[in-house]
């Protein structure tokens, strides 16, 4: 059993065809036939119904593709770790939400430039779950996230928590009152712009359009924002789902809903949106970093002491950490 195999066999299954296969690998129909009957042959089991239109993966096969997918994906992240290891990248490649970067993202990678002008910096809008992949892929060296993850490749730490606040439009009739509470706001229409899911519950893809809809039990244990409702016992009585929070607070300040928003974003479109403070407590969202484990960007220890320093600056409560 060898490489070779294993991956005619991957690329087989997935795309449900030999010519198609064969167009992806490079490789001729009868080669990846060949490769593929080695490997039955050497496993006893055959993987593949080929009298199937599409084909199809027997039990074994699925079986045996689950577990050998997992296996290769790991040995492609080793593989782009080890040459990390050996040759890291000049320029720090950074992975954020959109509410990181209209927070204090900017003034963080300014005041890392400052203290060393020669620090190469790309960023990267990617959202929380899909850092996770991109980290193992290299196509990030370090990710700012609103959401907690568990896989063994990655480190992550907790910067800080920040409060949420209500967005209003500058006409509501609450724009002015200061000290709001959740319950305050659940005959209003409530939109939703998260597009990660709290974690440890059933993920459900409500597409990219804008949809209005009542809230149910599941989209309270999936849903940010009305998690929160919820753990306050409340729940909004109209929501609407955008694509973004861009989107969200343009819907805002055309006075079609309200919404909530880490503190840090209430110096945007402040002409047309008010933002006021919630009194209910632990209305907040935090903030993580995560990198790999085994490979640490050089730059990364710069960009967390940058952090720290904006965090200083701004007088805002946090508790120091480092990665291992």
């Amino acid at each position: 059993m060898d490489l070779k195999q294993l991956n005619a066999f991957i690329t087989i299954a997935t795309l449900q065809s030999f010519s198609a296969a064969a167009s992806s690998t490079g490789l001729s129909q009868p080669s990846l036939s060949r490769l593929l009957k080695q490997l039955e042959l050497e496993l006893g089991v055959t993987l593949i119904d080929r009298y199937h239109r599409p084909l199809r993966l027997t039990d074994a096969g699925q079986f045996f593709y689950d577990k050998v997918r997992t296996l290769l994906t790991e040995l492609e992240t080793v593989t782009s770790m080890t040459q990390r290891l050996v040759a890291p990248r000049s320029a720090l490649n950074i992975g954020f939400v959109p509410s990181v970067l209209y927070g204090l993202l900017p003034d963080i990678i300014a005041t890392m430039k400052r203290h060393d002008p020669t620090i190469a910096v790309n960023l990267k809008d990617i959202s929380s779950y899909q850092q996770i992949e991109a980290l193992k892929r290299g196509d990030i060296d370090v990710g700012f996230s609103r959401f907690s993850h568990c896989d063994g490749w990655i480190q992550q730490i907790l910067l800080r928590h920040e409060r949420y606040m209500v967005a209003l439009p500058k006409a509501h009739a609450l724009a002015q009152t200061p000290d709001q509470r959740l319950l305050d706001l659940v005959n209003n229409r409530l939109i939703l712009y998260h597009q990660t899911h709290l974690p440890a519950h059933i993920i459900h893809d409500s597409g990219s359009s804008i949809t209005d809809k009542k809230a149910n039990v599941t989209d309270i244990e999936t849903e940010p924002l009305l998690n929160l409702f919820a753990q306050h016992g409340v729940t909004p009585l109209m929501t609407t789902k955008v694509s973004d929070l861009q989107v969200a607070l343009g819907l805002i300040a055309a006075g079609e809903g309200i919404t909530l928003v880490p503190a840090s974003l209430q110096t945007v479109r402040t002409e047309q949106i008010s933002y006021q403070n919630l009194v209910n407590d632990n209305v907040t969202s935090p903030i993580y970093l995560h990198t790999l484990k085994d490979v640490v960007h050089p730059r990364v220890p710069d960009l967390l002491a940058a952090t720290y320093k904006v965090y200083e600056q701004r007088g805002m409560t946090y508790q120091r950490q480092r990665f291992v």
